[in-house]
């Protein structure tokens, strides 16, 4: 969360692109049709991305019923009126089954037209022996409409079964069924391939998003979080600096003008704060942040003792407890009515505690958006913090051992 504006902006920008419109979420919520899956997943499996067929309408959705022209084959040579008859009413049957498909969204429905489209073959094989087709059609379809690997599995097992058996049955020669048989496995199994391919995609798109969503909601309460220690302290110092210039104002001018300069640098230096937190606050160390909070309680007439050094820590931890002592002497200057104020470094299992204790009113009821603030950067490095305000208010930070850098 450190990185500026223009590199958070691109980051989260690249994620804001257009899916697919199989992915959208419909208006009334149900899948996209089985012949558009087909055609993404066949351009996403060939390695030309979700849009391999997008943009091509509902006409490029009918070009897989080329493969139907093996069913005229049988008609042609039998040059026989019936078999013309025969042809056209199943293929009009045909059609109409595959046409639903095209617009059809319910998978109820698409379910129930893949049978169709499966009995309509059981029913014409005996007549045409190129309408084993139809068994491959239902094949490479279903995949698309069953995300069970077991159902698809089984139907594409069930329509091999089904030619092999009507096939010997009826004596027709084992080259046609046998091709047919080993087409419709094969089809479906690619198929399934393409379209297990796809969902992985889409859960994968989704997940994306999501994240996305939870970067810049996170983005937000780090700034929110920022915002709220740096503006808190700062304007806390504004108002103590302007009440002492009142007081002292007509029997030490001069003491006057020291407060009201000291205001306008403190009020300078909060707009810097402010672009930092925006961009990613870093503090300039505890050292900084101790020296800051003395002149902070001294304007305030509160005593500040801290006696140990603080210890070596890594960057990040150190920006997030001189923020917590930011926060702390804040609270102690608004709300505490407190005289004392001890910082110290204490060396705990190995690790390292940072405990800020005043002397004040305590009876802490509930946490606000400060000590809310703190518990969450506290939590964010595996830290932990702990209130006590039974007599005055006692913060101890307890950084386990692993965080603690090496002196």
């Amino acid at each position: 969360m450190k990185s500026s504006d223009s590199k958070s902006e691109i980051a989260l920008s690249n994620c804001d692109a257009p899916l697919p419109d199989f992915l959208a979420i419909r208006p009334n919520g149900e899948p996209e049709t089985v012949t558009a899956k087909a055609q993404y997943a066949e351009g996403d499996f060939r390695g030309g991305g979700f849009g391999g067929g997008h943009g091509h309408g509902r006409f490029y959705d009918f070009i897989w019923l080329i493969y139907s022209i093996f069913f005229v084959f049988d008609p042609i040579q039998r040059h026989s009126a019936k078999a013309w008859v025969e042809f056209a009413i199943a293929y009009a049957i045909f059609l109409a089954f595959y046409s639903s498909l095209v617009f059809v969204r319910s998978k109820r429905t698409q379910y129930l037209l893949l049978l169709g489209m499966g009995l309509l073959g059981m029913a014409y094989y005996p007549l045409n022996g190129g309408s084993c087709g139809m068994f491959i059609y239902v094949a490479a379809f279903v995949p698309f409409v069953a995300e069970s690997i077991v159902v698809c599995v089984s139907t594409f097992v069930a329509s091999a079964l089904i030619m092999v058996g009507e096939g010997y049955y009826l004596g027709i020669s084992p080259w046609s069924w046998g091709v047919c048989a080993f087409f419709a496995v094969a089809v479906g199994g690619g198929n399934l391939v393409a379209a297990q391919r796809m969902r992985a995609n889409k859960k994968l798109n989704l997940a994306q998003e999501q994240i996305t969503h939870l970067a810049k909601l996170a983005e937000r309460e780090r700034i929110a979080r920022d915002l709220h220690d740096v503006l808190g302290h700062t304007l806390s110092v504004v108002v103590l600096k302007s009440e002492l210039a009142g007081k002292v104002m007509e029997r030490d001018p001069e003491r006057a003008r020291k407060e009201i300069g000291e205001v306008e640098q403190i009020a300078r230096k909060a707009l810097s704060e402010v672009r930092e937190a925006i961009r990613g606050y870093r503090a300039e160390g505890l050292a900084a942040e101790i020296a800051r909070a003395k002149k902070t309680l001294d304007a305030a007439g509160v005593t500040l003792e801290c006696i140990a050094k603080p210890p070596m820590l890594a960057p990040a931890e150190e920006t997030v407890l001189s923020l917590i002592v930011r926060e702390a002497v804040t609270n102690i200057v608004r709300h505490a009515q407190a005289s004392h104020c001890r910082i110290d470094f204490e060396a705990i299992e190995g690790g390292t505690a940072l405990v800020v204790e005043d002397d004040g009113r305590g009876g802490i009821r509930e946490e606000g958006n400060g000590l809310r603030g703190m518990r969450e950067r506290v939590e964010s490095i595996g830290a932990r913090l702990r209130i006590d305000s039974g007599q005055g208010t006692r913060l101890l930070i307890e950084i386990p051992p692993q965080i603690v850098e090496p002196s």
